[in-house]
């Protein structure tokens, strides 16, 4: 029953990375096939050394820590909201699947025609009333990154919102409504009960969005291709250049591993932490 599954992996899943871990450790540039050589862990050192990957590590993780604080805080707000079983919040929750099924290149494309100061609905008028640089939100270096992170929010949070909400209704009433006859605020319920019956959904989307914000590409690609600058030029977005555009398929392999260490080091802090508040909570 397994098997499925098992080849699934296997082809999908750890082919590519062993078949990356084997071009990180060559010389290889597509148009000069004939230099192709062993070089050892030296893509590895010249990756760690390179001041630009050092910059585009540290936009992907500002470019993380804000899209996945944003989209847990919204998630959540939005989640407690529906909670309710009513006939709106109903409607509500079908309508918030609407940016979830849109692709993000294509939301990168949308909002770069919305926000562009020549044509762009948006753009135009922001652009007009002062509120944004002549030459837009996002092809101003000082805004570009904090209106990617909006743009990205904006699609991402209902699926946080929709996996907290399944949380949240997979909870017992009857521990709710005896706090609540004991006279247990709305915070205290929240903060006392809520939160931590609820460390599983949360876990799970913090995982979800980590792993998933960490290694974006398309959105940003179609929004801004990484500038204006380098001021979106996520690690993603550094590997693709250097394997498609500068045809040296090694050092982007070797970029790619390393981003695959470090979304598996982030995925196992999560892990670690939570499961250390969940002990916590449980013994109290």
């Amino acid at each position: 029953m397994a098997a499925p599954a098992v080849i699934h992996v296997a082809v999908f899943a750890l082919y590519p990375i062993l078949r990356g871990i084997g071009f990180s450790v060559f010389r290889m540039n597509l148009m000069q096939p004939w230099l192709h050589r062993f070089i050892g862990l030296r893509n590895y050192t010249d990756a760690l050394s390179d001041p630009a990957i050092r910059h585009s590590l540290a936009v992907t993780l500002i470019f993380t820590a804000a899209c996945v604080t944003a989209e847990l805080a919204l998630g959540l707000c939005l989640a407690l909201l529906l909670w309710a079983d009513n006939r709106f919040n109903r409607v509500a929750a079908i309508l918030m699947l609407v940016p979830i099924t849109v692709t993000p290149i294509v939301v990168g494309l949308i909002f770069r025609a919305l926000l562009d100061p020549s044509f762009g609905q948006i753009g135009y008028w922001l652009c007009a009333l002062h509120l944004a640089p002549p030459q837009g939100l996002l092809g101003d270096t000082h805004t570009a990154l904090a209106t990617m992170i909006a743009v990205d929010v904006w699609e991402w949070t209902p699926l946080s919102a929709l996996i907290l909400l399944a949380g949240l209704k997979s909870l017992p009433s009857d521990i709710l409504d005896a706090a609540a006859i004991d006279g247990a605020g709305a915070c205290a319920r929240l903060l006392r009960i809520i939160l931590p019956m609820m460390l599983p959904s949360l876990f799970l989307v913090l995982v979800l969005r980590v792993t998933d914000v960490f290694r974006t590409y398309d959105i940003v690609f179609a929004a801004t291709g990484g500038g204006p600058g380098d001021s979106t030029n996520l690690l993603m977005l550094t590997a693709v250049k250097q394997g498609l555009q500068f045809f040296d398929i090694g050092y982007g392999s070797a970029i790619s591993i390393l981003m695959t260490l470090a979304i598996a080091i982030m995925a196992a802090l999560i892990i670690l932490v939570l499961r250390g508040l969940d002990r916590r909570y449980s013994a109290s």
